[in-house]
């Protein structure tokens, strides 16, 4: 287990959560690249506890998300399968189970103040504080995607599944953006990424 986690986990953290996952009974599935989600967690009709985690995410989203997942188990074992996955209980346990590694053994110094500000009140998704994806963004691969915030207000740009859209304005937080063949609006998050059109 270890030396698989080595691959793709900061060097510091390998350690901690070999632990995590042996003490939690967790069976460990590295998957190819979900555009939807980073990791997920789910009890198995066996009882077995089963995370899966993106193989191709940087060290520290790595980290992240195996953390966002194990805290899942957790919550659930301690206060019972009634909660909300992202309320209360979970960011308690997130929160908890992160603390150990924000430090700068694990990751970098530019990091940090943002990942401290995140665990001030964790989200869902790693993806919904603008801010912490940015961040981490810069530790990920070349691609050649861009975010929404980045490219000008009435571009064309395609997203994952290869839906075409027309930027439009900021609305507080996200973007309203108009799907070319239905003529609806979408709202996106100024994060999302995705692939600029040539017009």
């Amino acid at each position: 287990m270890k030396e698989i986690l080595a691959r793709y986990l900061p060097s510091n953290a390998v350690h901690p959560i070999t632990e995590l996952i042996k003490l939690n009974g967790v069976h460990l599935k590295i998957v190819n690249e979900r555009v939807t989600r980073h990791g997920d967690y789910r009890r198995m009709p066996d009882g077995s506890q089963q995370i899966t985690i993106n193989s191709n995410l940087n060290p520290y989203r790595f980290l992240i998300t195996t953390v966002h997942e194990i805290a899942h188990l957790i919550a659930f074992e301690k206060y019972g399968r009634g909660i909300k996955p992202h309320g209360q209980e979970w960011k308690f346990c997130f929160r908890n189970l992160m603390l150990p590694f924000i430090r700068p053994e694990i990751f970098p110094e530019s990091l940090l103040p943002v990942i401290a500000n995140h665990f001030r009140n964790p989200k869902a998704s790693s993806d919904t504080d603008a801010k912490l994806s940015i961040a981490l963004k810069s530790f990920d691969q070349e691609n050649d995607k861009n975010y929404i915030f980045e490219i000008p207000t009435g571009s064309l740009f395609r997203i994952y599944n290869g839906k075409k859209f027309k930027k439009g304005q900021r609305r507080v937080k996200r973007y309203e953006c108009l799907e070319i063949e239905s003529g609806k609006i979408y709202l996106f998050q100024p994060n999302a990424e995705v692939e600029l059109l040539k017009t």
